[in-house]
């Protein structure tokens, strides 16, 4: 009966879905193909596929790979102004949430913090993605970081440079929300966030020189970071010879003829 009832409920949400695309006809931000906001093909490639990976010296949980159809979907969710994409998104980074979750040993609760974005990224979207897909997520984040300084574009920088560029972006503080501030004990003003644990959470990883300023701030302030978690991880150009060789990281284009600035985050769209 069960089983009967969900059938028929997801007949239901398709002959919604159907009607709604007569009346606003929309193309799906991964390849363009009329009627959705994301296809039912492109909806596979979002399928999660949670896996760690190292970057940066930091073990790190992906939902996705940055490529293909996530690539344009997440572009067009970001820096093209399909807010509709976002619901495609959920499940990737949920997953890859729950993933790094999975191994934090027992101890003091555990906070969700995230990059965060540049005034004009801001003002450019309206919205932070990041923060958008964990409330969808039940989550709310917690202010803690801060940008420094204003920073360069990552977008097309290599390695070496990404880690020079990120080095020192990032600043760590107790910026809670009043009505949490009654519930924490004493802050110490050379370790503000002494005895916290944090989930750190983006969205693309390239090369993990943001993710790593991110930890260092966080630990520079009394932080600790038990886990990160982002929604997808940009494939490697040069996964075998990276460690030693000359050549260096670089974005992988964007698709779909999106893009951005990049601000501190490592994916070649702006920050947060």
């Amino acid at each position: 009966m069960a089983r009967e009832r969900s059938a028929a409920l997801a007949v239901a949400r398709e002959s919604v879905r159907d009607a709604f695309a007569v009346l606003v006809p929309v193309a799906c931000s991964g390849c363009g193909t009329g009627d959705r906001a994301v296809c039912a093909s492109c909806r596979v490639a979002l399928v999660p596929e949670p896996r760690r990976i190292d970057r940066a010296g930091l073990a790190v949980w992906a939902g996705l790979e940055y490529a293909g159809a996530v690539a344009s979907v997440l572009g067009a969710f970001k820096d093209g102004a399909r807010t509709d994409a976002a619901p495609a998104l959920v499940p990737a980074l949920h997953a890859s949430v729950q993933a790094a979750l999975a191994g934090v040993p027992d101890g003091a609760p555990v906070e969700v913090c995230t990059i965060p974005s540049t005034s004009t990224a801001r003002r450019a979207r309206g919205f932070v993605p990041v923060e958008v897909l964990l409330r969808r997520c039940g989550i709310r984040p917690v202010p803690v970081l801060a940008l420094a300084r204003e920073r360069a574009d990552q977008a097309g920088l290599g390695a070496e440079e990404r880690r020079r560029n990120a080095a020192g972006g990032l600043v760590a503080g107790p910026r809670v929300r009043p009505s949490a501030r009654s519930r924490r004990p004493p802050v110490d003003p050379l370790a503000p966030l002494a005895g916290r644990r944090f989930l750190l959470v983006d969205d693309i990883i390239t090369t993990g020189s943001t993710l790593a300023e991110a930890v260092r701030a966080l630990a520079a302030a009394g932080g600790e970071t038990v886990a990160i978690a982002v929604l997808a991880e940009t494939p490697r150009r040069f996964p075998r010879h990276a460690g030693g060789s000359r050549q260096t990281l670089r974005d992988i284009a964007a698709q779909g003829g999106y893009g951005g600035r990049t601000g501190v985050v490592d994916p070649p769209f702006r920050t947060g």
